[in-house]
């Protein structure tokens, strides 16, 4: 038995899109499956692999109750406090509760999750897991995200959908509408990571502390979000991307990347997701690559390399 889920990029509506902004959301070429085999024994044998095939967390946990056994992780690499393996236990009784049928049969398995992007990149470990053991539990990956991690959705809506979504919370329930997003100047995007895996949790709680008044905010972020999906030319393109910048910056209380890092590049970049860490999404041309590698920055993938 094998399930696959895809990556996600948020390209608008970040923080905001928790309190109903529409955002638009792209699944990647990347993802995450999750590969199940049967053994005899009363347990549950858990590897993960890399996009290196190297593994990096393997687990043991016995069955029915899923009580771990044991568990082997690199302590320094994950900088974890708690261990990877009580993050999987409370996924998967989550999971058993919403469905008591799952992994209560006799016999055990042995399952295999394997990244196709490296692990830093925060295109989405944790949603691609969660969305693939929805699918093997036969459960609402959804509501899985929202008993165990918590969060907007809209990476989920990723990992079930081969094309750009436009997401909206409405009364905490995800809307999910299939959009065409495939802009004439797309050979003018790049993704650039800035070599930092950010933790969403941290960027969500200083969204959540802000004091600024969100709800007009909210409206011209929705309005950028279809503005996007309407535009046909570069320049108008820039510009909403550095209105969305500076709307972002004015809850946040912190300054876009570009007048940060960035300040003498010759196009325009935004966040993506929670600011300060995991990609960039770049306007420019073909020294885009050069000027961001000469910056430090390695990983510069074109947009049609990255996008499903």
């Amino acid at each position: 038995m094998k399930f696959y889920s895809n990556g996600k990029l948020l390209l608008t509506g970040e923080y905001l899109v928790l309190d109903g902004a529409k955002s638009l959301a792209i699944p990647t070429k990347f993802g995450q499956d999750l590969v199940i085999s049967k053994i005899d024994e009363s347990s549950l044998l858990w590897q993960s692999y890399d996009d290196n095939g190297n593994c990096w967390f393997d687990a043991e946990f016995r069955l029915p109750d899923l009580r771990i056994i044991a568990e082997t992780f690199n302590a320094e690499n994950d900088n974890s406090k708690e261990s990877l393996a009580i993050t999987l236990q409370k996924i998967l009784l989550e999971a058993k509760k919403m469905n008591t049928e799952f992994l209560n049969q006799d016999s055990g398995f042995h399952v295999k999750t394997n990244l196709t992007f490296p692990r830093n990149w925060g295109l989405g470990t944790s949603s691609t897991l969660i969305n693939n053991i929805a699918s093997w539990a036969s459960v609402d990956a959804f509501e899985l995200l929202n008993n165990s991690f918590g969060g907007s959705g809209y990476d989920i809506a990723c990992a079930q959908n081969s094309t750009p979504i436009r997401y909206q919370l409405e009364n905490k329930h995800p809307i999910v509408e299939k959009v065409n997003f495939n802009p004439s100047f797309s050979d003018q995007l790049y993704f650039v990571h800035l070599n930092v895996k950010q933790n969403s949790k941290t960027g969500i709680k200083k969204y959540n502390e802000s004091k600024i008044e969100k709800s007009s905010i909210i409206k011209r972020v929705s309005e950028i979000t279809n503005e996007i999906l309407k535009c046909n030319s570069i320049v108008d393109f820039e510009k909403l991307l550095k209105e969305h910048e500076q709307l972002i910056s004015k809850i946040i209380g912190n300054k876009p990347i570009q007048e940060i890092v960035f300040k003498d590049y010759f196009g325009q970049t935004k966040s993506l997701g929670a600011w300060g860490g995991d990609f960039i999404l770049a306007t420019g041309n073909e020294e885009t690559p050069q000027y961001f590698k000469e910056k430090g920055f390695q990983t510069v993938i074109p947009y049609n390399n990255m996008i499903l």
